[in-house]
């Protein structure tokens, strides 16, 4: 019988076994098969590591900051050596294809690259003669340790949208993973584990909820990083912000895509189709609703359902797999409930996805690409994040309709328009209630020099992860006014 091994945190610079008493199966969601155990550390353990990241942040601090980039030259160099594995191991734990693993790295690579600027990103500014013989600078400071709660859909992603800027600019750093998909942060730490790096500087540790509360509460935590559900987020945040900390926490989203009657009919098609049903619907950027527009509906409609009836689903490391699995038995059953309410609400099941039988895979937390078509946009459907490969259908006669329709939304992560007109484009992205606008573009990921934006309740924060944002989160500014002696013969 094949032993199945308790995943170590990562402490001081070490590997640690954790004291849990709880652990939980890391589960293959295309074969079953139990990769590992996760530890569930408990608070105190939390404590002792938020202790030993204080201590290392009284020195790293002092370190210079092009000593600090260093560091983070020699990550990017292994993260390239290693992204294949890496990639593999995503699809693994994730279920996704191996070509979005390999996808999903590579925005992790430029988000180091960024964070390798950090020199120049974290400079202030300084006046001269305010006053008669009195000088004012604003410089920036790094905060303390900070704390990164990661979701399960892109584990070798979305952490990186935060921790090489924070240790970057000096801060220490924890990282709790998903307790779902953990692996590729063991893997990645093994990688950090031959940089070098002052004990304390970076901490990874295994947890769940009472993790979370532990990192919510503890004192010596100034910062926390977040991603994951609306529900979650804004008890991460409230909980942060009565306890003082600063807080950045990505939320839900309820994606649509505008198509306007001039829109390239197969490019449209193409783009959405990977949007809604790239990486199965799990991002919080893939595209949830097509909004229709006038003559656009019926030839968008046949188009996006034979784009959904071809894609090739199964096995993540299989070649030519365009899809793989959900995360999990539990997201499985909800999704599919989800589906059928939309049926019950009025909508039409163009193609269903439900219960697939992939060959060899017959157990695996599998969804064929699935269409809901005529939705009710007062439904409940029509407002829920699904997080599964189902895209809802919706005809409006306007696009001032559709805007007002996608504006009467909780969320406002992303939205899209497709059109060959500029004038629709500039009217789009001028009206539109969200963070994230695509025109002609289904998943409008920002690139690692932008921040990764957001409204509403896909939201909580002031300050975003990645680029400019990501140093300005990460440090606090003082403002120095000084005076010096006008007569300087008198210094000697």
């Amino acid at each position: 019988m094949k032993t199945v091994k308790i995943l170590p945190n990562y402490i001081n610079g070490k590997w640690d076994l954790s004291q849990a008493t709880e652990t939980l199966d890391i589960i293959n969601p295309a074969t079953l098969e139990v990769l590992a155990k996760v530890p569930l550390s408990p608070a105190t353990e939390l404590n002792q590591v938020a202790e030993i990241a204080q201590k290392s942040f009284n020195s790293w601090r002092q370190t210079p900051v092009t000593e600090r980039i260093r560091y983070l030259f020699k990550l990017r160099e292994l993260l390239e050596q290693n992204q294949q594995d890496l990639a593999e191991t995503i699809t693994l734990e994730c279920g996704k294809t191996l070509a979005e693993s390999l996808g999903e790295l590579q925005r992790a690579i430029e988000n180091v690259e960024v964070a390798c600027g950090v020199p120049s990103l974290i400079q202030g500014y300084n006046s001269e003669d305010i006053a008669r013989g009195i000088d004012e600078m604003m410089i920036r400071q790094p905060l303390g340790v900070v704390a990164i709660i990661a979701p399960f859909n892109f584990p070798g992603m979305i952490p990186f949208w935060f921790f090489p800027y924070a240790i970057a600019c000096g801060n220490t750093c924890i990282i709790k993973p998903s307790e779902k998909v953990p692996l590729t942060m063991q893997k990645v730490f093994g990688l950090i584990d031959q940089l070098g790096l002052p004990p304390g500087v970076i901490n990874l540790i295994n947890g769940g909820k009472e993790t979370v509360d532990a990192i919510l509460e503890n004192p010596q935590i100034k910062a926390i990083s977040f991603v994951g559900s609306t529900a979650v987020a804004k008890y991460v945040y409230s909980r942060a912000a009565a306890n003082g900390k600063r807080a950045q926490c990505q939320g839900g989203a309820k994606n649509p895509a505008i198509i306007l009657p001039d829109a390239d009919l197969e490019m449209t098609t193409k783009i959405i189709a990977d949007s809604a049903f790239g990486c199965a619907g799990q991002r919080c950027l893939a595209t949830s609703i097509a909004i229709t527009i006038g003559q656009a509906k019926q030839s968008f409609t046949d188009a996006i359902a034979a784009a959904a009836e071809t894609r090739i689903v199964g096995y993540g490391l299989n070649k030519n797999v365009q899809m793989g699995t959900v995360i999990s038995a539990e997201s499985k059953t909800r999704i599919e409930g989800l589906i059928q309410q939309g049926k019950q609400e009025g909508g039409k099941i163009l193609i269903d996805g439900r219960n697939p039988k992939i060959s060899g895979y017959e157990q695996g937390y599998f969804i064929r690409p699935t269409i809901l078509q005529d939705i009710n946009p007062q439904g409940e459907i029509a407002r829920t994040e699904i997080f599964g490969p189902v895209l809802s259908l919706i005809h409006l006669n306007t696009m001032e309709e559709a805007i007002a329709f996608i504006n009467q939304s909780e969320y406002g992560n992303m939205a899209c328009l497709f059109t060959r007109s500029g004038a629709a484009a500039r009217q789009f992205r001028y009206q539109v209630q969200a963070g994230n606008i695509g025109i002609n573009i289904g998943v409008a990921a920002p690139m690692a020099f932008f921040p990764f934006s957001g409204w509403k309740n896909s939201f909580f924060g002031d300050l975003h992860g990645q680029g400019q944002q990501a140093v300005e989160f990460f440090t606090q500014t003082k403002v120095v006014v000084e005076r010096w002696l006008s007569d300087w013969s008198r210094q000697f």
